[in-house]
């Protein structure tokens, strides 16, 4: 009686932005040794206690249910107590992956997610496993769309999971203060202090975790919302810069242009519904 199941497959070279390799299950009872892999992979721990051990995180208990993040290239270990596991995985790899890590939705320093919702992770790697054995075009598209749902579900319910801090500085109920601030003039050591710290650590928290200053998000988002009325309304150029916190026109087609590399006017002819 077969105690395992895997399914390989080569990339398709049309499929550079991410693609599925290999996914299987299996009932294990010994652990892996220093290995090193030269793709991606997440191991689904559905039962059972153990341990991982990578050079980036140290080595840390694992318990089910639960998942882990491995990184290629990199040497790990891992694997159940004298008990037992029982383990689905995938294999991935693509461009798409550099997005994953740079917005932090799968890490190095803290690859284990502790799941709330054992039962949709089951029926994705389910679903992912079952395109890689029909191993057709379309299928193979949608395990790495199944793969990306498997990191967002992921990343939210460690998400969940993270406590508050106690000195105040939840870094997300500060980015959504900043969004919801980001039309008004904003003095950014007032505003850090409210939170807890020095602009300068404020400035230091906030672009770690969204790859952006202070600043520079906020801009980001009066200038979505620039676009928004130039594709909704009929409102002139220098009414829709005010309504974003931009008092001068020509400077707000200046920043526009720079941005989206055309200007106001001509986003608005390329997207306006009439």
């Amino acid at each position: 009686m077969r105690t395992a199941e895997a399914v390989y497959r080569s990339p398709l070279a049309a499929a550079g932005g991410l693609a599925v390799t290999g996914s299987g299950k299996q009932q294990v009872r010994h652990a892996v040794r220093d290995r090193k892999l030269p793709s991606y992979a997440v191991v689904l721990v559905e039962q059972g206690q153990g341990f991982l051990e990578t050079g980036a995180c140290g080595r840390q208990s694992v318990e089910g249910p639960a998942l882990f993040w491995l990184f290629p290239g990199r040497q790990h270990s891992y694997g159940p107590d004298a008990s037992g596991w029982s383990e689905r995985w995938a294999l991935f790899e693509g461009s798409l992956v550099r997005d994953f890590v740079r917005l932090r939705l799968i890490s190095e320093q803290s690859p284990i997610v502790t799941l709330r919702n054992l039962d949709r992770v089951q029926r994705l790697f389910t679903s992912l496993h079952a395109d890689l054995l029909d191993d057709t075009n379309l299928a193979r598209a949608s395990a790495a769309a199944i793969l990306h749902q498997i990191v967002v579900s992921a990343a939210r319910q460690a998400s969940h999971a993270t406590p508050s801090r106690r000195d105040g500085s939840d870094i997300a109920a500060i980015v959504e203060a900043l969004r919801k601030r980001a039309m008004q003039p904003l003095d950014m050591a007032a505003f850090a202090a409210e939170h807890g710290m020095s602009a300068a650590t404020l400035r230091r928290k906030v672009t770690a975790e969204i790859g952006l200053s202070p600043k520079g998000f906020q801009l980001r988002v009066r200038m979505d919302h620039a676009k928004e009325l130039l594709a909704t309304t009929d409102d002139k150029i220098e009414i829709i810069a005010a309504g974003v916190g931009i008092g001068d026109a020509f400077y707000f087609s200046r920043l526009f242009h720079e941005r989206e590399g055309c200007t106001p006017r001509e986003f608005r002819a390329r997207y306006k519904r009439t």
